[in-house]
């Protein structure tokens, strides 16, 4: 029976962490260059206006 190849293993847990850390950073990069906000629509409305998606006239 083959025994489990542990190193092979760590080498591409690594190479999947190191991928996914150079993305975030080149995304966080393209953010700051073009200055967008976070994507959140709550934030955006008028404070004192419901959300679209409560009812207007519930005061709980």
């Amino acid at each position: 029976m083959a025994t489990p190849n542990y190193g092979y293993e760590k080498r591409q847990k690594e190479l999947a962490k190191r991928k996914k850390k150079e993305e975030k950073l080149k995304s966080k990069a393209e953010r700051k260059l073009t200055g967008d906000a976070p994507e959140n629509d709550e934030t955006d409305a008028e404070p004192g206006t419901p959300a679209e998606g409560t009812p207007a006239g519930d005061a709980a």
